[in-house]
């Protein structure tokens, strides 16, 4: 499909810098194909599904990915570069985005940190740094980093060098806060990993999930690292050029046990959030059976796509011409998408990580 299909135009006042406060007070826009937008609230949320239903939550943890240093280059004078980690490929290896990547080579070194770094990680690495070596460039800044540490030593090291990686369209904006180490996680994150937060997740208070327990609603728990791909712009004319970088997840025999008998009992799968819908998507058998699932995924969802585990989709407001606005459009149908988030922009409603949710409802049955 031609990318400039998705394209709509948004005031950049609309764009939320900071969350709501409490995070459970965002407004929720429910969209059902076929009827009329409804204006809601995040807290309404129980009301809106039935007893049984099941809402699955990714429960990754935002990692410090932003590492600043220095390329030692022999024969050449030292020059400062910036990685995003985006995809770990073993104990000792990360892929992550560059900048300036041009100028980076195979075999350089990079010393990140050093003496004057955050205070998180061992003395080992505020003295010394954080060391590696440049392995392979690839296209779009990518490059795969070899470091001198591995497990969790490099974690660590990382959580103390590391700067919390805020979406370039807040990131550019303002500085990144002690704030945002609270706001640009969930309450219920337990597994590290991501260098971005499932967003949709940060609209759930504690009071809110006991509301959603109350109302006998199923919490289910997957795991899909987010990586930085997921802000990267879709250059591409046609959405069959675009390629999706890998990101991994983890859903267990377990899970996928109590995901099918939601299903089995007549209930709803909800997804929280575009990363757990591509999990649970991932996992999913053509018949709509739920297996375990642990890897890598790229699937990369547009218009057409008939979808195999999900029958309600939690989602906040996404960039023009991205591959999440995509998304929700092959669940709900590119016509509504335009229209709700004609009306959104119209009533007021707050952008991107920090902005507002919807609650959607496919075009047609999965």
């Amino acid at each position: 499909m031609r990318v400039d299909l998705f394209d709509f135009e948004l005031p950049e006042a609309a764009i939320a810098l900071r969350p709501a406060s409490p995070r459970d007070a965002s407004r929720l826009l429910v969209v059902r194909p076929g009827e009329t937008l409804a204006d809601r609230g995040v807290r309404d949320l129980p009301a809106l599904l039935n007893p049984g239903d099941a809402l699955v939550f990714n429960d990754t943890r935002v990692i410090p990915a932003r590492l600043s240093g220095i390329r030692h280059r022999e024969g050449g004078t030292g020059q400062r570069c910036e990685a995003m980690l985006h995809l770990r490929e073993a104990p000792d290896r990360w892929r992550a985005f560059a900048r300036p990547a041009k100028r980076l080579a195979p075999g350089d070194r990079i010393r990140f940190g050093g003496e004057g770094a955050n205070q998180g990680a061992s003395e080992v690495c505020v003295l010394s740094g954080l060391d590696a070596t440049v392995e392979e460039r690839g296209e779009g800044g990518e490059i795969l980093l070899r470091f001198d540490l591995a497990g969790p030593a490099l974690d660590e090291a990382i959580a103390g060098l590391g700067a919390l990686p805020l979406p370039p369209y807040i990131a550019g904006k303002r500085a990144t806060d002690a704030r945002d180490t609270t706001d640009y996680q969930t309450v219920y994150a337990r597994e590290p990993g991501a260098v971005a937060a499932p967003t949709a997740g940060l609209h759930f208070s504690d009071a809110l999930l006991d509301g959603i327990d109350a109302a006998g609603i199923e919490r289910i728990h997957v795991t899909l690292h987010v990586g930085a791909g997921t802000f990267l712009p879709v250059k591409a004319d046609d959405t069959e050029a675009h390629r999706m970088h890998a990101e991994i997840g983890i859903l267990d025999t377990a899970t996928a046990e109590r995901l099918n008998a939601v299903r089995a009992r007549g209930n709803r799968i909800v997804a929280v959030g575009t990363t757990a819908l591509r999990l649970l998507e991932s996992a999913t058998d053509p018949d709509g059976t739920v297996r375990p699932f642990s890897g890598a995924t790229d699937i990369f969802i547009t218009p057409g796509y008939r979808f195999r585990a999900v029958d309600a989709l939690v989602t906040n407001f996404h960039l023009p011409r991205s591959t999440l606005f995509m998304l929700v459009s092959a669940f709900s149908g590119l016509d509504t998408m335009r229209a709700a988030y004609a009306h959104a922009i119209a009533s007021g409603y707050r952008f991107y990580s920090y902005g507002d949710a919807s609650l959607l409802f496919p075009e047609r049955a999965p």
